[in-house]
């Protein structure tokens, strides 16, 4: 099957910057692109050799909301017009996941992958984190519930390099932890009372190392971790770099209304061990884009809406009260709460590229235009302002 294709166009570099041992979202080159006025800035991905644009595409409604042809065409427009060179994908995508699903979204970045040169795209995946509840992901043995055994993984990167249709992948994510942590996915915060039994980092570590070594994967990371996941691995990879590898990345959900986890205690450590943050989620599941504000006049069903439980911490309690106030915001300074919320994130020092999605076309020239803005001072301070009343607003229910 063939898609159109955007029209291609050279992109200049207009400043390269040197390359000191620096935090992980510095910016190392920025690129002239047709669409954005400043162009795209790249920086490279933590402790690794991976120069990404500081804009990811997310993937996840790649197969549900979207349909192969849509995706292929928002990856064409990211590429081609914006000087986006990363993509995120995930084994269980899209979302929500299902048996009947599963791996479309990685259909779809299979087709877009056909009409490019492979080593012009920087493609993350992820492997599946413990649950009882996700059986259906391919493993050696059928119905299987997902856990991050040397078994699984190994499994795991051989189905996603199939799906996908390369022959390795350049940043391979364990997607949630395989051990109880608390907080995950808008859960309780951490409760000992709760451990259970789980695959030790040893293992994990030495399926990531032995995927490396045959030349399948180049680096790795996590996401949804703690410090105490982020801190133990990369001091196991210091003491025995000859058994495992050292994480170069985390991707958490990170934006104005969910910050603390991650400003609190990892950024400290991602900054001294030099693991990049990756946010998703920077509209907190599009209820900082404002289109929630009502959700009484919504005539659509939109993404927030699709999962029960999961979503249901950005909708009513403070949230609500920090959103309306971050809205109120844009609309005094003259942008869209949209662009209020992804300027911030893009630029934040903390961020090494932001993950974005978008279900239309229009949504995402919105997205990744909003890179061009750069919220002045007066701007971060009333942002800061905010914060301070509204500082974990998503855990109100907790």
């Amino acid at each position: 099957m063939q898609f159109p294709r955007s029209k291609r166009f050279w992109f200049t570099v207009v400043a390269v910057l040197p390359r000191c041992r620096a935090y992980s979202g510095t910016i190392t080159k920025t690129v002239q692109v047709p669409e954005l006025q400043k162009g795209m800035d790249y920086c490279k991905l933590g402790t690794s050799d991976l120069e990404v644009s500081k804009v990811c595409m997310g993937t996840m409604t790649f197969g549900q909301q979207n349909t192969l042809e849509e995706g292929v065409e928002q990856l064409n427009t990211a590429f081609d017009q914006y000087g986006i060179n990363f993509i995120d994908t995930a084994e269980m995508y899209p979302v929500p996941t299902t048996a009947e699903t599963q791996g479309r979204t990685d259909e779809t970045v299979a087709a877009f992958l056909k009409g490019r040169k492979r080593e012009d795209v920087i493609l993350a995946t992820k492997v599946a984190g413990r649950s009882e509840r996700i059986t259906w992901l391919p493993r050696k043995e059928p119905n299987t519930p997902a856990e991050l055994s040397k078994e699984q993984i190994l499994y795991s990167v051989d189905a996603s390099l199939k799906r996908l249709g390369v022959d390795y992948i350049d940043l391979l994510q364990l997607h949630w932890p395989d051990r109880y942590t608390g907080g995950l996915f808008g859960s309780p915060d951490f409760d000992p009372s709760q451990l259970k039994e789980s695959i030790a980092f040893e293992e994990t570590l030495e399926a990531l190392q032995e995927v490396i070594q045959a030349g399948k994967v180049r680096y790795v990371g996590v996401s949804n971790e703690t410090p105490f996941g982020v801190c133990s691995m990369v001091e196991m990879a210091k003491q025995s770099p000859e058994l495992y590898p050292r994480i170069v990345s985390v991707q958490n959900s990170y934006s104005l209304v969910v910050r603390k986890d991650f400003e609190a205690g990892l950024a400290e450590a991602c900054y001294h061990h030099r693991v990049a943050l990756l946010p998703y989620s920077p509209l907190a599941g599009g209820s900082l884009s404002g289109k929630y504000r009502d959700t009484k006049s919504l005539t659509a069903k939109p993404r927030l809406m699709l999962f029960p439980g999961f979503m249901d911490r950005y909708l009513g309690s403070l949230n609500e009260k920090a959103v309306n106030r971050y809205a109120e915001l844009a609309e005094s300074i003259g942008i869209t709460p949209s662009e209020l919320a992804l300027s911030w994130c893009y630029h934040n020092k903390n961020v090494a590229s932001t993950i974005i999605g978008a279900t239309t076309l229009n949504q995402l020239h919105e997205d990744i235009k909003a890179y061009d803005l750069r919220l002045d001072s007066d701007a971060m301070d009333k942002i800061d302002a905010i914060y301070k009343e509204f500082t974990d607003p998503t855990k109100a229910r907790n």
